[in-house]
């Protein structure tokens, strides 16, 4: 049984989904949250209200009981409540340490959370840190803020998790805030947008959403892709995009991957999207990595040498997420030891980050991975359909299952629905020439492998 309180575990936790999820759906669905009882491998999880409550429960459930039972594999149930059934009248000396440690959750989560905005306040475009894998979108980025509806509009940024799309977003609106305080700006992600508009249809005040968005002069969707297979919303979203572009109001877009592989989209949506300028975040090199360490070091209460720095850029190399994650752990561990620890410390303490940076993968992984990519089905992949649709992703499957588990022509079509193996070479190899001159697929065959590698 663990000794850890239940602001320890749900600590824990948390620091799990966030490096899951980008900052601003992290944000909307567990600020607030707690454990608020932990009995007989019982856990019951306290929501501010009951939408966020039931969003939790079906989204991620799953994930946070894997990541409880990382914790205290004793733990065997969930449940969700709204706020603190159990505290009665409690005791003050009783209760003191927990409402201070509270209170420090509290400042250190939200004192940098605009609760006009749901701004974060630390994402700015003067510490971001620019690199060969963003420059171009950092850029545009600035040219955006300068020049509203006129430079760019659309501006739509895609790449993979934890890479900076959201610090990017949240740094253009600061900037154009700060520059120009009397601009009205909308900040969502769009699982928030979604739900917005869902509720707006469900209780009848869906006029008053729409009037509310086309009010603003800057319109900011993070993870545009949730609104993915909503075809109400997309109808929404589509008529307030329109309303916004033709009164030259800029609208910015954020998702993981590039307009024409949104499959669940509508077409007109797609075309809307790459009708202004495109840009993508890439995987940064180590120098951009340890730039990025230590810009975040500034604002830790400590300092760590240079070698940790260089271990942590050198093996930790899918996203900036997980480079901020593991140096979190390590100032944790510092914070509760009293010491500062070794490279070795630091090598045992990484070691699950650094192994996840050269798993390998499966065939299975790969073929899911291509689907939910796509929005297909295994069935659809496996069919003999010539639809255009269905026939990029199978050759995609191909080629990657050629390229990253060595599997031989004869296998691959076996696994894909009993393909001929001349039609797999036919695949795999017009796949690599294509890829040869064509940037966006190039960067849609690594928006795939950062998902494959991520999930493996």
């Amino acid at each position: 049984m663990t000794n850890l309180t239940n602001e320890e575990i749900w600590r824990g936790v948390l620091g799990e989904m966030e490096v899951s999820l980008s900052r601003a759906s992290f944000i909307t669905w567990f600020k607030d949250t707690k454990i608020v009882s932990k009995e007989n491998g019982q856990i019951v999880i306290s929501a501010p209200n009951g939408f966020v409550k039931e969003w939790i429960q079906n989204k991620f459930n799953k994930q946070i009981f894997q990541h409880l039972k990382q914790i205290d594999n004793n733990i065997r149930e969930i449940n969700y409540v709204v706020g603190n059934p159990f505290i009665k009248n409690p005791d003050p000396k009783v209760f003191t340490k927990e409402i201070q440690l509270e209170q420090i959750q509290e400042t250190s989560s939200d004192t940098d959370i605009d609760p006009k905005t749901n701004l974060n306040r630390k994402y700015t475009l003067d510490n971001f840190v620019v690199g060969s894998n963003n420059e171009l979108a950092y850029a545009a980025s600035m040219a955006v803020a300068k020049n509203l509806g006129k430079t760019y509009n659309p501006f739509f940024i895609y790449g993979g998790v934890g890479l900076g799309k959201t610090h990017l977003l949240q740094g253009i609106a600061n900037k154009i805030i700060n520059d120009n305080p009397d601009k009205r700006i909308i900040y969502l992600p769009a699982e928030k947008m979604v739900s917005e508009l869902i509720e707006g249809i469900k209780n009848r005040t869906i006029e008053d959403v729409k009037i509310r968005y086309a009010q603003k002069d800057v319109l900011i969707v993070d993870d545009i892709q949730f609104l993915a297979a909503k075809e109400s919303t997309q109808e929404i979203f589509f008529a307030t995009f329109n309303n916004l572009y033709n009164r030259n109001k800029q609208i910015i877009l954020s998702s993981d991957r590039p307009p024409k592989a949104l499959s669940a989209i509508e077409e007109r949506l797609k075309s809307r999207f790459e009708g202004g300028m495109i840009a993508d975040i890439g995987i940064p090199a180590y120098e951009t990595r340890l730039a990025i360490l230590k810009m975040k070091m500034k604002n830790k209460p400590l300092a760590l040498p240079d070698e940790i720095l260089e271990y942590i850029a050198v093996n930790i190399q899918k996203n900036i997420r997980e480079l901020e994650g593991a140096l979190n752990r390590i100032i944790a561990v510092i914070d509760l030891t009293g010491r500062e620890p070794t490279l070795k410390d630091i090598e045992k303490l990484l070691k699950a980050y650094v192994q996840a940076s050269y798993r390998k993968t499966s065939a299975q992984t790969i073929i899911k991975t291509v689907c939910d990519f796509y929005g297909i089905t295994l069935n659809d992949l496996l069919k003999k359909s010539r639809k255009t649709f269905l026939v990029k992703p199978r050759q995609i499957a191909m080629y990657l299952l050629r390229e990253d588990t060595k599997a031989s022509f004869p296998d691959i079509g076996s696994r894909l629905g009993g393909k001929d193996h001349s039609t797999v070479i036919h695949a795999y190899r017009k796949i690599v020439e294509e890829s040869e001159g064509n940037e966006s697929l190039k960067q849609e065959i690594n928006l795939i492998r950062e998902r494959i590698y991520n999930k493996a």
